[in-house]
């Protein structure tokens, strides 16, 4: 077996490990809110979420085809595959630190940090494609700036049109809501999240000859679909813990506005093939939402971890890729 297969083989195997612990990683912010307000049990929110992941992983290609293509030329890229295998040991490694204390940070900020930190050190800036990459960071910067203002007046709507209901049977209600919240939040996480490691795949077909097209072959969607369902459904309980709670103590009716506000960010991203952060959008909801309800009732100590995390991500990330890329290019 040729040294190129190998490197191929290994970052297909990557990148499915990839979407599996992005699956266990990110998709508990999807079911975060139904959880913790008891709309679902674990268990039943864990299954939702996979079935709802993997047919939204299923629907879409078109943010895969922006990582493929938008970050770098995948026809040109120097060392392409030491590139792509080190972004994705970059990104893994920066998942599971974050997963193992529980901070919901973005993996895609890790891995679209890791390619570009790879490509840089294989050969320099201008192997960064400028106008691509540039829209992909715009992408990840407006997301949750928008999430927050959706929130704070989806929640402050909320309020003016129930302000007359009787509490209890108001939460009753969105209680039963937010299972179709749950469900369509998850779905926009597949549409969104799993398309980075079919991206990740193709790029490495393209750059070792495998694929002469951006076109994300079936086997590629299937696969990263299926790893993304089989990860959501080991659950990410931590970071579930800490978007459920730390954040605000949420009710269903907050719940509901957190999740049709993050929904509707990450349909509309997917929609236009922007990647964007699941993770930082459904937090910047829950906060807007937050923010509406009571101000002093969102624990801004969770928000700032989180933003200081969000700032992080891309350097530390592309610098761990770059390592990364020094290393292997020492034995390949």
């Amino acid at each position: 077996m040729d040294t190129l297969l190998i490197l191929t083989v290994l970052i297909v195997i990557g990148a499915l490990a990839f979407d599996f612990i992005n699956g266990f990683h990110d998709t508990a912010n999807a079911i975060a809110t139904s959880v913790s307000t008891k709309a679902l049990t674990p268990r039943r929110a864990i299954i939702l979420a996979a079935v709802m992941n993997f047919v939204g992983a299923m629907t879409f290609t078109g943010v895969a085809k922006t990582i493929t293509k938008d970050i770098v030329d995948p026809f040109t890229l120097e060392n392409g595959s030491i590139v792509i295998l080190s972004a994705l040991i970059a990104g893994i490694a920066w998942n599971l630190i974050t997963w193992y204390y529980g901070i919901p940070s973005s993996s895609s900020h890790a891995i679209i940090g890791s390619i570009a930190g790879a490509a840089i050190a294989a050969a320099g800036f201008g192997s960064l494609n400028v106008s691509g990459f540039g829209k992909i960071i715009q992408s990840l910067i407006i997301s949750p700036i928008l999430a927050f203002g959706v929130g704070f007046i989806v929640y402050s709507i909320f309020k003016i049109i129930f302000k007359n209901n009787n509490l209890p049977k108001t939460n009753k209600r969105f209680r039963y809501i937010q299972i179709a919240t749950a469900a369509l939040q998850s779905y926009t996480h597949g549409t969104n999240d799993a398309q980075k490691a079919m991206g990740i795949i193709t790029m490495a077909l393209i750059a070792n000859g495998y694929s002469s097209s951006t076109e994300i072959p079936f086997w590629v969607q299937f696969s990263c679909a299926l790893a993304m369902g089989l990860g959501t459904s080991v659950g990410g309980w931590k970071i579930i813990k800490t978007v459920g709670g730390k954040i605000m103590k949420i009710r269903p009716v907050n719940g509901v506005a957190a999740d049709l506000t993050g929904a509707a960010i990450i349909f509309g991203a997917t929609y236009i093939h922007l990647p964007v952060s699941t993770t930082h959008v459904i937090s910047s909801s829950i906060l807007g939402v937050g923010a509406a309800h009571r101000v002093k009732g969102v624990k801004w100590g969770t928000a700032q971890r989180m933003i200081i995390t969000w700032f992080i991500t891309l350097p530390i990330s592309g610098t761990l890729a770059a390592i990364t890329y020094y290393i292997l290019d020492l034995f390949f």
